[in-house]
């Protein structure tokens, strides 16, 4: 063989390594293509494929076209996917502490969560390592309200009402029935449908998501009081994730974290803007009486006991969220 022919065949192997070597993270998502999430997602897709020099690549599916949360996790599972991205709800599935920001009327205001997730995120990071997944990232949607098609000024009004609670999503699902309720759960995707069709009549999102899916054009009223705060979470599978190189990971990593740091601020802009645009197609925010804030507020209460009784979340996280809010407080968590 001469040395040209050596030295082709050496390039060529090299490239065929180098494919071989090649990983590709599939990641799906229910969050539209064009909203702010999916930006960054592929803006970090972008960052990392360049980084890794072709050797990590990200591809997205979103719109909900791999199925809801649970048919994404049995795809993961499989190795059809590698990833999704959940809310904190959906994400119980793999991990039941993923869940702890959704708790009812926890938190009273975005200093309050901020002050809490930087010394809960991670722990979450952590358990979720052990549960077999790796968080790539936590993002702060913002706080979820209830909306209806109907006026919701107290408890008692709310009984009548036919509530939408995420699939899955035990804290939710308790908070509707401490209130009196009993929700109706159902894969986020059929939320839009089923207000069209009537089954449910209430739901709960951030003023931004309302707009994202579409929710503004049935309803017509939003309880004015924070509910829980929304969290989007991006996980994949930790062997897909360990089989990286220890370099690519801290790519990987990076850029998520960076991406999702960007995608807090305009968030909290979005939902700013989106409360603007909510009351500018009609839409009644109504806020409830002082005592009937507290009538709520009880609520998260009892649901807070119900799940330290059943174990639904773990006894170090309940206890790391009490302490975080009374550093948070000034020394009560009450």
């Amino acid at each position: 063989m001469n040395r040209l022919n050596q030295t082709l065949l050496a390039a060529a192997l090299a490239l065929g390594a180098g494919a071989a070597d090649a990983a590709t993270l599939k990641i799906a998502t229910i969050a539209p293509d064009g909203t702010a999430w999916m930006r960054e997602m592929r803006a970090a897709g972008d960052a990392i494929k360049t980084k890794t020099e072709g050797r990590v690549e990200m591809k997205f599916y979103p719109g909900g076209v791999m199925g809801d949360d649970a048919t994404v996790l049995r795809k993961m599972k499989i190795g059809q996917l590698q990833g999704g991205a959940f809310t904190g709800g959906e994400a119980s599935i793999m991990t039941k502490d993923a869940q702890i920001y959704s708790l009812p009327f926890m938190f009273r205001s975005q200093s309050e969560v901020d002050k809490v997730r930087a010394k809960l995120d991670p722990l979450l990071k952590q358990q979720f390592a052990k549960d077999g997944y790796e968080l790539l990232g936590i993002s702060g949607g913002g706080f979820a309200y209830l909306m209806s098609t109907r006026e919701i000024k107290t408890r008692d009004d709310l009984k009548a009402a036919k509530v939408w609670v995420p699939q899955g999503d035990k804290v939710a699902e308790l908070g509707f029935k401490a209130a009196g309720v009993t929700p109706i759960p159902l894969p986020l995707s059929d939320v839009y449908t089923s207000l069209q069709t009537g089954l449910i009549d209430s739901a709960a999102n951030t003023t931004s998501g309302a707009l994202a899916f579409q929710w503004h054009t049935k309803i017509k009223h939003i309880v004015d009081l924070p509910l829980s705060y929304v969290v989007g979470e991006v996980v994949v599978d930790k062997k897909a994730f360990d089989a990286l190189s220890a370099e690519d990971q801290k790519v990987v990593e990076a850029e998520f974290t960076a991406g999702f740091a960007r995608l807090e601020t305009s968030n909290r802009n979005d939902n700013t803007a989106a409360r603007e645009a909510l009351k500018q197609q009609g839409i009644t925010f109504d806020a409830p009486s002082e005592a009937e804030r507290r009538n709520w507020q009880a609520v998260g209460q009892d649901v807070f006991k119900q799940l330290e009784g059943e174990g639904a979340l773990s006894r170090p996280m309940l206890d790391a969220l009490t302490a975080a809010l009374a550093e948070a407080r000034g020394g009560s968590a009450e």
